[in-house]
């Protein structure tokens, strides 16, 4: 078992043991349900050291909700990344939210257009990972009665300091693990977190979330992304 297994295992029964109250209704973890497809994700991709480690926030409903991967849209993950794992049912659903794994047939905008952008850059996976990981910082995701998403900074206090305590040991062992010269957050939050768990001795840098609520993104999120980490020195 390599390092990096072995930290994902310890994230996994670590955050087995939190609770979550209201307005948080159903708490995904697919770290559990979509344990297969994690573990190729790691087996193929996890391995050896990296320039920049890209750090997400959470599982999307549409994306590592479904297929285990971050931002894991199911065709980028299935037909890009080569990854297609049975996904089991989780204990609890929201019926707005239910996991079908690689059967699901919506597709989540966040992960087309970053493993979209790496594609068209990299052309293949390998040459991709050669350089870059990606790893979502926290590896749940929690939706409210409504079905409404709820973000980890918006639990309450002492929820969300026991699983950033989780999740920061988890980045951390993540670090360890990959060796990366640079930690670039997608979004602010992770850009956040990362510094906070992390401190000295990395460089930090962010890139705009891919997310649809973003204008910005919208409009042209490669080259956005290209643009900041060209800035970052990580790509030419």
């Amino acid at each position: 078992m390599t390092a990096l297994q072995a930290a994902t295992r310890r994230a996994r029964e670590q955050l087995a043991a939190l609770r979550f109250g209201p307005p948080v209704a159903v708490v995904y973890a697919p770290l559990d349900y979509a344990a297969r497809a994690h573990a190729a994700y790691l087996r193929r991709f996890g391995t050896g050291t990296k320039r920049a480690l890209l750090l997400g926030m959470n599982p999307g409903p549409f994306g590592m909700v479904q297929t285990g991967v971050p931002f894991g849209e199911v065709e980028m993950v299935r037909d890009w990344l080569g990854i297609r794992e049975p996904v089991d049912r989780p204990a609890r659903e929201h019926p707005k939210r239910p996991v079908t794994g690689f059967e699901c047939a919506r597709s989540e905008v966040s992960g087309r257009r970053l493993w979209g952008w790496a594609r068209d850059r990299f052309g293949t996976a390998e040459r991709f990972f050669a350089r870059f990981y990606v790893h979502n910082y926290c590896p749940l995701a929690f939706v409210e009665d409504s079905g409404r998403n709820r973000t980890p900074d918006k639990l309450p206090a002492a929820e969300r300091d026991a699983l950033f305590t989780i999740c920061d040991d988890y980045l951390r062992a993540v670090v360890d693990a990959l060796d990366p010269v640079a930690i670039v957050g997608v979004g602010a939050f992770a850009e956040a977190r990362a510094r906070a768990a992390i401190g000295g001795g990395r460089s930090f840098g962010r890139i705009p979330h891919p997310s649809p609520a973003s204008p910005a993104a919208n409009r042209g999120w490669a080259a956005l992304a290209d643009a900041g980490l060209r800035e970052l020195g990580l790509v030419d």
